[in-house]
């Protein structure tokens, strides 16, 4: 076969035999390895047959594959970072649960606190008044608060403007609504147990109560107005 000599730029020509090293250690010329370099040179990828295969990795590890990530040890991997690619899921969780709050706050018709409605009537006589009855002053009070809370609140969380206040403002309606469901109907034979119906009542404000405590630790996340503002007004340093 030919006779190759490499270059300081890490190409090849062809050479004579007194241009070949003397010395074993001087290079490393592993064809069944697929690997030829010499010292201070850059390695080169051979295929079975010989040919090149460009530029060898650095550290010699192989090349990270989509099913890897999926399947090998990344699998049990928690992220160190919500940036980048691991905030995009926040995105629609923050969206789509600050909309569903909103829809919450409309207590009776369209927009919060619709006083003299049956529904807010219904909520003032049949949760307020039977289970929250120790709050000061006037339940009707009470119950318009929590209208606004989520209907307002819901509407800052989703745009992500205010979000760690509008956040700890809902995580107090959604503990609220726990306290209430518990009270009326207990544990439902949580964990194991069978719930008549299928109304699994406290679940639900529980885990939205969960949603909002992450948000109020991490703040809104990607496409939210809040990261607008920290950039106008900040003197931080990025990192």
């Amino acid at each position: 076969g030919r006779t190759l000599a490499f270059t300081a730029g890490g190409g090849r020509s062809p050479a004579s035999p007194a241009s070949l090293p003397a010395r074993a250690d001087d290079a490393d010329a592993k064809l069944g390895g697929r690997t030829t370099r010499r010292p201070g040179l850059v390695p080169l990828a051979f295929g079975p047959g010989g040919e090149e295969g460009g530029p060898a990795p650095a550290d010699g590890k192989k090349k990270e594959t989509t099913l890897d990530r999926i399947f090998g040890p990344k699998l049990f991997k928690t992220v160190t970072s919500w940036n980048g690619i691991h905030s995009v899921p926040l995105v629609p969780l923050r969206i789509m649960t600050g909309l569903l709050m909103v829809h919450h706050g409309s207590e009776g018709g369209i927009g919060p606190a619709n006083f003299g409605s049956p529904e807010f009537q219904g909520f003032v006589d049949f949760i307020m008044k039977p289970y929250f009855g120790f709050l000061p002053g006037s339940l009707e009070g009470w119950a318009a608060l929590h209208d606004y809370v989520e209907f307002f609140g819901g509407g800052l969380f989703a745009i992500g403007l205010l979000t760690r206040p509008a956040s700890l403002g809902l995580l107090a309606t959604m503990l609220s609504a726990v306290y209430f469901h518990l009270s009326a109907d207990g544990l439902q034979g949580f964990p194991l147990g069978h719930v008549q119906n299928y109304s699994y009542n406290f679940e639900e404000p529980l885990l939205y109560a969960l949603i909002f405590l992450v948000f109020w630790f991490n703040g809104p996340g990607p496409l939210a107005v809040d990261n607008l503002i920290y950039n106008a007004i900040s003197t931080e340093e990025e990192e």
